[in-house]
């Protein structure tokens, strides 16, 4: 929850209290320019012992509550026929109201049995916005991707509520102008990841089905970032504010033909599913299942782990649980933007989004702006975000860059991890960077894989302005860190 203090300022409250602690490290920032280096001027590439704050995901990093961590303590360990998994799957069932439920060890292990199954050569996937992964399963089965959202989607700075809904209007033209017989599936994502975890409506989603009812066609919902959606649709849709997260949760998934989500996002432990009421959808991925991820009672998860999924998935139906996410989030974005530097607005979820493009309007998209500032921001704190821009993005057939709609970096906020105090104090040192923006340089490709090359890609400075970064830190704060 937020609280207003005596003093006026109005600050995100922990509704936690810390039970188990890990030690951290904050090396100093000669050190932070040595280890950027050999990472390959990639944030994916660094060692964890390297990084004081790590904000590049929340995935599978959110700290579990102490009822997740007991109840890992009970699992029925068995490849089949487990008590746990028929726990989960009722959970499953419960929340959803779905019939049948297929286990996968994560999110994208979903994207690739989906895509297997429904994407044809030559078909199409209309997305309100795609996701790394997502777009990569499409199309290595033959579909292509196409996004249509609304104009106001790729407005940083909005007030707008819903920039992740999708453009109904634009999707019925897709839909008319392909032939329906080529769409594979229309997929919604909830809390869209790329352009800086903004939220859909019920309402919206609700015209989408109605569009899928008109030409027969499926709905795939991926919500792996609902929880932060409902706080949104909660706090900001007139027709759902007096209604429960489990209401309003229900009635979301009563849109999908087939919904799935990563667990190391909703139910903050690790693992994912696919849920389905038709027994058609079900037996058709069915043999993916222990074909590419398990039995059908583990589907490549611990049982530890769907024990703390499945009261993770509880926990989610708490409103003052799932606020608190954007509450820090919402946070740290207004008070960066008091000290100038640019972010998308309004907050959503996942994380703070910075916009690089308005940070280094000097570095030219085909020197990757947002990955160049992901590096800069590792230097000056020791904090690990991540590249969300054209980096993220694959070149076109031809060779030539495909540049993103957006120039992001991702300051992640973990759930139950961080301190106000650790905010705080990355909040400073992102200013400070920001007062020195002009010192910070391009970067260029020197090992490029094919595909979802921000993963494991490497790069290097185009300059040595990592080093004039390092010599004006020391100059501004002397011997501290």
């Amino acid at each position: 929850m937020t609280i207003k203090f005596y003093s006026g300022e109005t600050i995100p409250l922990e509704m936690h209290k810390v039970r188990i602690v890990q030690k951290l490290n904050l090396p100093p920032v000669e050190e932070r320019v040595k280890a950027m280096k050999e990472a390959g001027y990639n944030t994916f590439l660094l060692k964890n012992e390297d990084v004081y704050m790590d904000m590049l995901t929340d995935s599978g990093v959110n700290a579990m509550s102490d009822r997740q961590q007991a109840a890992m303590l009970e699992a029925d360990d068995s490849y089949a026929g487990s008590a746990t998994f028929t726990k989960l799957e009722s959970k499953v069932q419960e929340i959803f109201g779905t019939k049948y439920f297929l286990p996968t060890h994560q999110g994208r292990a979903c994207e690739n049995i989906i895509s297997q199954v429904y994407v044809k050569p030559d078909t199409t996937v209309p997305m309100n916005y795609h996701f790394t992964t997502s777009k990569v399963h499409v199309t290595l089965n033959g579909g292509a991707v196409e996004e249509v959202f609304k104009d106001e989607a790729l407005n940083l700075v909005s007030e707008d509520p819903f920039k992740g809904d999708m453009d109904i209007e634009k999707l019925t033209t897709l839909i008319e102008e392909r032939g329906a017989d080529k769409i594979a599936f229309i997929r919604v994502e909830s809390g869209t990841n790329l352009i800086g975890g903004q939220p859909h409506s019920l309402e919206n989603l609700k015209q989408v089905r109605a569009v899928c009812n008109k030409y027969n066609l499926k709905l795939v919902y991926d919500i792996s970032l609902l929880a932060d959606n409902l706080h949104f649709i909660k706090e900001r849709e007139e027709s759902c504010k007096d209604k429960s997260i489990r209401e309003i949760t229900r009635e979301l998934a009563d849109q999908a033909d087939i919904l799935y989500f990563s667990a190391r996002k909703l139910g903050f432990a690790r693992g994912g599913g696919i849920c389905t009421n038709s027994e058609e959808d079900y037996l058709l991925m069915r043999e993916y299942i222990t074909l590419y991820e398990g039995f059908l009672t583990y589907g490549g998860m611990s049982v530890r782990e769907m024990e703390a999924i499945t009261v993770g998935l509880e926990e989610t139906m708490d409103e003052q649980y799932i606020s608190q996410g954007p509450q820090f989030i919402a946070y740290m974005s207004e008070e960066l933007q008091k000290k100038g530097v640019p972010v998308v607005t309004p907050a959503g979820g996942l994380g703070c989004h910075i916009d690089a493009s308005r940070f280094l309007p000097h570095v030219p998209q085909t020197a990757y702006p947002a990955g160049a500032l992901a590096a800069a921001i590792y230097i000056a704190s020791g904090a690990r975000g991540m590249e969300r821009g054209t980096m993220s993005e694959q070149r076109a057939e031809n060779g030539n860059e495909t540049l993103s709609h957006m120039e992001l970096v991702r300051m992640a906020m973990p759930r139950r991890v961080f301190t106000l105090s650790q905010v705080k104090y990355a909040v400073d040192r992102i200013a400070w960077l920001y007062d020195n923006r002009e010192l910070i340089g391009g970067m260029a490709f020197v090992e490029e894989p094919s595909v979802l090359r921000f993963f494991f890609g490497k790069l290097d400075a185009v300059t040595d302005w990592p080093e004039q970064l390092a010599a004006k830190f020391r100059e501004d704060f002397g011997d501290s860190l």
